[in-house]
């Protein structure tokens, strides 16, 4: 059996994880499910598990959720990490620029070369596109990173102009990297449904939401704090379908 949370996971972030897996896989038991011992890590955490039918828990992003894995996984619920600006379990990406740049405004740049993550990220490509679609603006993914923090290095080093960085993701860059140096926010997306946990199909969904929610209660004020949750929800399948899928970025994209 398989569990990974690896979205939000990082050094800092990484036995806090630890423990809140341990209250899940007790409660899983306490249930009468099996459960691993431990939380794979790597490469392993994300599509391996995603694909295997031996997951039991894990955590996704909505854009791979709903182009590739809904009608092969179970929806188990959405934590809400308290995004200021957006309803209970949603979130927005922030745009980022360099503190060096005068352009005040993310409509300021406009066909800028822009620092995207993956082509498969709602937070680092679908959310801005839907934001510069909506404003009928260009937006020019001109660098593929691979990462949130790779995006941000991106912009900070001039490779890029600016990027769009999940707002966990950038709390945690603020709270444990330096980001701050160098980048300042310069507006955010639309808000959409946060990533998902999912099982393998067939998987109890209600024993794994139960065990969730449990374990967020149990955690100590510390460890919720360092993860950032308040509590898990049940938002609709409905509800990321309906997001649209964006167009791939440009195929002159680079990697850097």
């Amino acid at each position: 059996m398989i569990a990974s949370l690896g979205m939000y996971d990082r050094p800092e972030t990484a036995a806090a994880h630890d423990r809140f897996w341990g209250l899940i896989r007790d409660a899983l038991r306490d249930a009468g499910l099996g459960a691993p011992d431990g939380l794979t890590r790597g490469e392993g955490a994300y599509w391996p598990a995603w694909t295997s039918p031996d997951l039991l828990l894990s955590q996704t992003c909505g854009l791979p959720y709903r182009a590739k894995l809904a009608s092969s996984v179970t929806l188990i619920g959405t934590p809400d990490f308290g995004i200021e600006g957006c309803p209970p379990g949603y979130y927005h990406s922030v745009f980022v620029g360099r503190k060096s740049d005068p352009r005040q405004t993310v409509g300021d740049y406009a066909s800028a070369p822009f620092a995207y993550n993956d082509a498969l990220s709602q937070s680092g490509w679908a959310a801005p596109l839907a934001w510069f679609e909506a404003h009928g603006l260009p937006l020019a993914p001109m660098v593929q990173s691979g990462g949130h923090a790779a995006s941000a290095r991106a912009v900070a080093e001039g490779k890029a102009d600016f990027a769009a960085i999940d707002a966990v993701t950038w709390q945690l860059l603020c709270r444990h990297t330096d980001v701050q140096d160098g980048l300042r926010p310069i507006g955010t997306t639309f808000a959409t449904p946060g990533l998902p946990y999912i099982a393998a199909i067939g998987a109890d969904g209600d024993a794994t939401f139960e065990a969730i929610s449990h374990a967020i209660s149990t955690l100590s004020p510390q460890d919720r704090d360092i993860l950032m949750l308040r509590q898990v929800l049940r938002i609709p399948a409905q509800d990321y379908l309906a997001v649209p899928i964006p167009q791939a970025p440009a195929q002159s994209a680079h990697v850097v």
